[in-house]
């Protein structure tokens, strides 16, 4: 069993809202008295906003996803080492470093 502790006064919170500003998205545990007072100071923002569709908050960017087309990861990482470019040893391998591959062959 999880207990909830409101985020504003302590005590045991009722439920977590879920929220997004600025491209960011937030929660908060908060009791029934908070989350009804966040509900009460969004709603003339949210009734004058357009739901964006999709659900969710956008975020800045895509991340960079591998696809059975991009070349193999062992080659960019040895290309790269070989021209000098930061790459890790191990591990995710920047798309900066996939788009200077890309562009060097």
């Amino acid at each position: 069993m999880v207990t909830l502790t409101d985020d504003i006064e302590g005590g045991e919170a009722a439920e977590t809202v879920r929220f997004g500003l600025d491209g960011k998205s937030y929660e908060i545990d908060l009791n029934e008295a908070n989350a009804e007072k966040l509900r009460k100071a969004l709603a003339p923002y949210l009734d004058a906003g357009r739901k964006k569709s999709g659900g969710g908050v956008e975020k800045a960017r895509k991340p960079f996803r591998h696809t059975a087309v991009d070349p193999d990861p062992a080659a960019v990482r040895a290309w790269a080492q070989s021209n000098k470019l930061d790459v890790p040893a191990r591990g995710r391998i920047p798309k900066r470093v996939y788009e200077a591959f890309e562009e060097a062959h």
